[in-house]
């Protein structure tokens, strides 16, 4: 890919482009533009729209600074999972796994169920599912239902760090570093097993006075009802999806098939599937693309590189820990996408690639803010439970730390 060096840039452009990037990564650090209603991809959408205007990025230039393999599989995914949602694929797999359950068992439940879920899906769409599951359950078993919640929450997160199509940053690297979707699992999927395990430890411990009374109850746990027969084919082209990942197929081109499998359908209304999508996330992530292609462009980039080279970011704690709270600080996505210029020049791009995935998913959990999951859970909680800041930063500071040191452990031992 050709870019243009910062010398074929005035001065002017390049100060445009410190000036629309900061405030770019601003807007996606607080959700919003103060004193205005500019979100996270309205503000890459003006941000992109900018580089090009001042001549940052040139207009023919700007297809090439867009990874197309991510956004076809982003969209790919999320068509095959809103398939999946709407044929009630999700609550099918929790009617199984929690047929013949104890009350007293509800919480490692929900941990491993919304775990090993986010692991092959997008962790969102199973948190979107989950919340109403959840409190449906809390409240005709007359539980507390903030454990459940948070445990819906941090486990999607935790168990979306194993695979490349369990979260958007992971499938931004899985496209940019080459890594194969069995390497990216073998890999990160010990540490998303343990961490879900540290996951619940650490929730039982933190709310054992709230799970205690779950014991107590003798009614049965209430479960949807399903049209079985809806599922038959979902089934088997997820199935086929997944077996081409293992099998190495290129991840967007094996989901593009199976959404154009699922497409073809005769009872299913494509108004309520394209509903299903994020559009604004493939707006943000175009946006992002040209926002970072224009940073490169102006040098700002090989500002960071030589910050990263300072402070000695090619060794896998401090990148750890940098990752961790940049995500945390612009949110998981944007820190991917700016970061993803540094990886290949360390020592051992495969391993950092790793950790970039390990790190920034992780540190979801930290506060509500940290992840899409997070917020997803806490809006759709409201108004029946309320999870304020501090109830949630009391779980996922605890959580974070765990799950980090652990990722970094992990990966410190394996390379």
């Amino acid at each position: 890919m050709a870019h243009l060096s910062s010398a074929a840039i005035s001065d002017l452009q390049i100060l445009a482009a410190y000036i629309i990037f900061l405030a770019s990564y601003v807007v996606f650090a607080l959700g919003k533009f103060p004193g205005l209603k500019i979100d996270r991809p309205g503000a890459a959408i003006i941000g992109a729209v900018a580089m090009i205007a001042f001549r940052i990025v040139q207009p023919g230039q700007a297809l090439q600074f867009i990874n197309f393999p991510t956004v076809v599989l982003l969209f790919s995914m999320m068509l095959i999972v809103g398939v999946l949602h709407l044929v009630g694929f999700f609550e099918w797999n929790a009617e199984i796994l929690l047929r013949r359950l104890k009350p007293s068992r509800l919480l490692p439940a929900v941990v491993f169920t919304c775990g090993l879920l986010s692991a092959f899906f997008v962790n969102d769409i199973v948190c979107l599912v989950m919340v109403p599951f959840v409190l449906s359950i809390t409240q005709r078993m007359r539980l507390q239902p903030t454990p459940y919640l948070l445990a819906v929450a941090t486990a999607s997160n935790i168990g979306s760090v194993a695979t490349v199509t369990g979260n958007p940053q992971n499938m931004l690297i899985g496209s940019f570093s080459g890594i194969s979707y069995r390497d990216f699992l073998l890999h990160l999927g010990p540490v998303a097993v343990v961490g879900l395990l540290l996951d619940w430890l650490i929730l039982h411990w933190l709310h054992i006075q709230r799970l205690q009374d779950a014991g107590k109850s003798t009614e049965t746990i209430p479960l949807p009802q399903i049209d079985i027969s809806r599922l038959t084919k979902p089934v088997i082209v997820v199935t086929a999806v997944v077996i081409a990942f293992f099998a190495g197929v290129s991840p967007a081109m094996a989901a593009a098939l199976g959404a154009a499998v699922l497409l073809i359908t005769r009872t299913l209304e494509p108004r309520k599937l394209y509903q299903e999508v994020d559009w604004g996330l493939l707006v943000f992530f175009i946006g992002l693309f040209l926002i970072v292609g224009g940073a490169q462009n102006a040098g700002i980039v090989d500002k960071f590189l030589a910050v990263a080279e300072h402070w000695n970011l090619h060794r896998l704690a401090p990148f750890t820990v940098a990752v961790a709270l940049l995500s945390n600080l612009v949110s998981n996505v944007p820190a991917v996408m700016l970061l993803k210029s540094l990886v290949p020049n360390f020592p051992n791009p495969h391993m950092a690639w790793l950790a970039l995935a390990m790190a920034s998913t992780l540190a979801g959990n930290l506060t509500i803010t940290g992840s899409v999951a997070n917020i997803i859970v806490v809006e759709s909680a409201a108004p029946d439970t309320k999870i304020g800041f501090w109830e949630y930063f009391r779980v996922g500071l605890p959580i974070t730390a765990a799950t980090l040191l652990l990722g970094w452990a992990w990966l410190s031992w394996i390379k």
